[in-house]
């Protein structure tokens, strides 16, 4: 019978029907009913989507002018002039904003802004505290005055021009014969032109991207909203229902959604945090559909991915399987292990657990994918892919008439290898001087001085004048999720897995346990050292049912722990204050600076023959593909378009299914964390109360997750799913652990995108959450 119910599904997509009042049954709690009264309309484009096989691509907007793309679209059925797609001021585009390191999207001209729910976790925990603990129970303002700071640090960037400065930024590079004079170069040319982007535009943030492995650069203006608020979070039994067990797996059951707001001054203009200040105004908005998805329906994903490496040479991704992947997979599990211990403190109640069990959803989310892309890139035959591909580029570079390209790739591969001969060094110095919170603030507070000594257009990117309210608000919101256990914890880890490296590629070990540069070095000094650094270790708390201790643990002092010194050494500090510092990390970071500028000599060096030398091996890449290569992402908008399918079209097996539905959570809720759906949600699913979100192709059952072809990474969730009218149908959050190692090297068999579906999202705020008033802004009528 399950064979009959998809193929209900099939024929619904298709356009066709079963004869009225047929319903074909797939299990308990299933029933799959095309109706009657409205059959689906003809769809002539469904055969091509059917047959679709996504070649990837995270393209940028002006790509979508390309020939190839514009007769891809009108083959889906694309109901929009492709033009559209082409311009990133325009409708649907200009609706999309960058997060920190997520994806959002305007929802209503008032700055209602839609993400993901695991996308607002530092606003959460910004605002959590012994006995609140939004974290677990999320946050629903039920009017604007409600609505809390996402904190200092957060921003919605909205971009609203791009220019190509490729010309003037590469001008005569080339010709430079000094490496690190040719990075020089180009970072003081870049600063410029950021410098005359923002000239008395307070609210406006301007980048400079590279794309192409430097072969292409954009200069892109954004508009920096920066009072955030929190608006809506589901419980995290429902945003993220599954937790770690979930992680990266189909089937899914998870509402990853929530909402922010986004405020500006009273007179119209981006401003910090303020009660006097009102939501934006946006002209360009979503508008979020309740109609829903059919298997291979069109589906588009735009959004600000963060980073691939589809680009990269045969060599580097061989270095990657053969050694970064498998020693960074060993850290990161350490690392897991450490946070999962340190959640468990208190059972979940204190502090320390709360931050630590923050902390860990990300690195279990880092572990995962990182070992998924070592498995991925070992199985089957993408390193044979990519090695065909790059034997392709370098039979090209060998033509007559391309000597000077295959000189600058034969030039890349030696630098390639040269950096390689110290990776695990170069790697082991990163994870210790960034293994605190409390270290890496002190480096960069001592950094920021030295700079401060230049005049501003000569400073460092980041330690400029226009960085300093980013820097200010990092310290505002600093101690909301540093907890010392933990940072304690994390500096250790790094300390003791240096060990393993020969003394003489490890110098700043010594340095940061406090001893002479021939001490012999072992965990009992580490652990001396850090005892002097934060103070003895606290006791745990105690467990549930255990009495407190008598006498509480003394907690020691730790300056740098303290906001307001923080920040008066942000506005102010200099190289001879610092001097007299007596806070030990302080001095540790000023001991350290040499080292760190002589490492950064090394990698401007580097930077700046790579910019000669990588731009052409790309160059040879997209000649060789016919001109259809994404650049990488790079936290840059991007659009990637497909279809709903699942691992398996036309599967009789309901777990090969594109879509999830709520009737399938009773069955898989075991009332524990992670699977313990909040009670009101599971008597609404027993009742089927689904009202107009259920989808009648579906026998009326409400979905809850579906599948996609499309192309993401990291950066892209909160990315808004649209149907071909441009219409938020979904929330993209999450891959699935086969399709990962498409970073490296695409793979559309094996890559899917899961994403929470709209109606699921509006059901849980109409049903169970009371959210009426978010609805109707979204101009939805509440029905339930």
């Amino acid at each position: 019978m399950k064979h009959a119910a998809t193929a209900a599904l099939l024929l619904a997509a298709c356009g066709g029907s079963q004869a009225p009042n047929t319903t074909t049954s797939s299990g308990p709690g299933l029933a799959i009913q095309p109706s009657p009264e409205q059959p689906p309309p003809q769809d002539p484009a469904f055969v091509f989507r059917a047959g679709y096989a996504n070649p990837g691509g995270m393209w940028l907007p002006s790509q979508m002018a390309l020939p190839q793309h514009a007769q891809t679209f009108r083959d889906m059925g694309l109901d929009m002039p492709s033009s559209r797609l082409a311009d990133p001021l325009e409708a649907p585009l200009a609706a999309v904003v960058k997060l920190n390191g997520c994806t959002g999207s305007f929802v209503s001209p008032e700055g209602l802004v839609v993400t993901n729910h695991h996308c607002v976790q530092s606003g959460l925990l910004y605002n959590s505290k012994e006995g609140e603990d939004l974290v677990e129970n999320g946050f629903l303002a039920r009017t604007r005055a409600d609505e809390k700071s996402a904190g200092p640090s957060q921003r919605v960037m909205v971009a609203q021009a791009y220019r190509d400065v490729t010309a003037e930024l590469r001008a005569g590079l080339d010709a430079m014969t000094d490496a690190a004079a040719r990075k020089d170069a180009l970072e003081a040319r870049e600063k410029a032109m950021v410098a005359a982007c923002e000239k008395d535009r307070p609210g406006i943030k301007c980048d400079v991207s590279s794309f192409f492995r430097g072969d292409s650069y954009q200069l892109i203006e954004y508009l920096e909203l920066r009072d955030v608020r929190l608006v809506y979070v589901p419980h995290r039994a429902v945003g993220n229902y599954g937790g770690e067990v979930d992680n990266w797996a189909w089937p899914r059951h998870t509402g990853d959604f929530a909402f922010y707001r986004a405020y500006v001054g009273p007179d119209g203009a981006p401003a910090d945090y303020a009660e006097a200040n009102v939501p934006t105004s946006r002209p360009t908005t979503l508008t979020v559909s309740t109609e829903g998805l059919r298997p291979s329906d069109f589906v588009m994903v735009t959004g600000y991915p963060g980073r691939t490496e589809r680009t990269v040479t045969a060599s580097e991704v061989k270095h990657d399987v053969e050694w970064f992947y498998p020693y960074y997979v060993e850290y990161l599990q350490q690392r897991y292990d450490l946070a999962a211990a340190l959640a468990k403190d208190g059972g979940g109640a204190s502090t320390t657990a709360i931050k630590a069990g923050v902390t860990l959803q990300s690195i279990q989310n880092a572990l995962e994918k990182n070992r998924g892309v070592l498995d991925g890139l070992r199985q089957g035959d993408l390193l044979a892919r990519k090695d065909a591909l790059d034997a392709q580029i370098k039979a090209w570079a060998a033509l007559p008439g391309h000597e000077a390209d295959k000189a600058k790739i034969e030039r890349l591969e030696a630098l390639l290898a040269a950096d390689r001969a110290t990776a695990r060094v170069d790697l082991d110095r990163g994870i210790a001087l960034g293994g605190s919170r409390l270290l890496a603030t002190a480096i960069g507070l001592v950094r920021l001085a030295d700079e401060r000594t230049k005049p501003d257009a000569e400073r460092k990117p980041g330690y400029q004048e226009r960085d300093m309210p980013q820097r200010l608000a990092g310290q505002q919101s600093f101690l909301r999720s540093y907890d010392r256990t933990l940072d304690r914890a994390t500096l250790r880890l790094a300390l003791v897995r240096a060990l393993a490296l020969p003394a003489v590629d490890r110098p700043w070990l010594a340095t940061i346990v406090g001893v002479k540069p021939t001490a012999t070095i072992d965990e009992a000094v580490i652990d001396r050292a850090l005892t002097r650094l934060y103070g003895a270790p606290l006791p745990p708390s105690p467990a549930p049912g255990e009495a407190a201790p008598t006498k509480p643990a003394k907690v020691p002092t730790v300056a740098l722990e303290d906001e307001a010194l923080r920040i008066s050494l942000t506005k102010s500090a200099t190289p001879k204050s610092l001097a007299k510092s007596k806070d030990p990390f302080i001095q540790i970071a000023r001991a350290l600076m040499p080292l760190i500028l002589a490492e950064e000599a090394k990698s401007d060096a580097l930077a700046g023959d790579l910019l000669v030398t990588a731009p052409a091996y790309v160059s040879a890449m997209r000649t060789v593909l016919g001109g259809m290569l994404a650049p990488d992402a790079n936290s840059t908008l991007r659009i990637t378009y497909g279809t709903v399918r699942s691992f398996n079209p036309g599967s009789p097996v309901e777990a090969d299914w594109p879509f999830t539905l709520a009737s399938q959570i009773p069955a898989k809720d075991t009332g524990a964390d992670p699977f313990d759906a909040p009670k009101p949600l599971l008597a609404a699913v027993a009742a089927k109360r689904y009202g107009p979100y259920a989808d009648p192709t579906l026998g009326g059952e409400l979905p809850v997750n579906f599948l996609s072809d499309l192309d993401i990474t990291g950066g892209n969730s909160g990315s808004p799913t649209l149907n071909a009218r441009g219409e938020l149908v979904g929330l993209a959050f999450d891959g699935t652990i086969a399709g990962v190692s498409s970073d490296v090297v695409f793979a559309g068999e094996r890559t899917r995108t899961i994403q929470v579906d709209a109606r699921y999202m509006l059901w849980v705020m109409d049903a169970l959450d009371d959210a009426d008033h978010l609805l109707v802004e979204m101009g939805l009528t509440p029905a339930l």
